[in-house]
């Protein structure tokens, strides 16, 4: 590994280092264990993150900063861009309403959403809303592992009186914790659907590597 390549490398963990801490500021000690790293250098590693705005200083203690909401309005509209041929074909093929879903703290959001274009009605599941991981099949897949038995989780009326959701996570992205599903008012065979909505889910994966 080159010089640069370390350096950027560490200034990555860094900045992993500090998100790592949630809601309590991080201290340089703190930060130098975490990241296998003298005081000395993490200092030096965070003047470029400090300038890009992307880590705020205050003394001996470091936050995440204001620069990585302007980052993270970036991410979204390109998801959703990446996503939308994986949910349309998803949604054509089920014929029921297909959507990504991202990790919010406790919560599920819905990013991308696509309507299949041949049924009578549907359900509407509008980009931006949110329910909690612990209901709905969107945010019960994001906790499966990969040694977990179950490739896709199925419910019914958790959201919604009558609606049966299948979804399953979006795997081997660092850092992204997702799902793919689908969602309809109609009853749906989860040995057909559950498959599909994973290689679905499996699609996206490739796309955004």
């Amino acid at each position: 590994m080159t010089e640069g390549s370390l350096t950027l490398d560490r200034g990555l963990a860094l900045l992993q280092a500090v998100a790592d801490a949630g809601g309590e500021a991080a201290t340089i000690s703190e930060l130098a264990v975490a990241i296998g790293a003298s005081r000395a250098a993490v200092y030096r590693l965070l003047v470029p993150l400090s300038e890009r705005g992307l880590v705020w200083r205050d003394g001996n203690k470091v936050r995440l900063g204001v620069g990585l909401l302007r980052l993270a309005g970036e991410v979204l509209p390109q998801l959703r861009q990446a996503a939308h041929p994986v949910l349309r074909d998803l949604a054509e093929k089920v014929g029921a309403t297909a959507h990504l879903s991202v990790a919010q703290g406790n919560q599920a959001q819905a990013v991308a959403v696509v309507e299949p274009s041949w049924t009578n009605f549907h359900v509407a599941y509008r980009v931006g809303s949110r329910h909690p991981l612990t209901a709905g099949a969107a945010g019960k897949a994001m906790a499966l592992r990969p040694s977990d038995r179950q490739a896709w989780i199925t419910t019914v009326g958790e959201l919604q009186s009558g609606a049966v959701g299948v979804a399953a996570p979006v795997r081997g992205l660092p850092g992204l914790r997702a799902s793919v599903g689908v969602v309809s008012l109609e009853t749906l065979d989860e040995t057909v659907v559950g498959p599909q909505v994973v290689e679905a889910a499996a699609a996206l994966t490739e796309v955004l590597r």
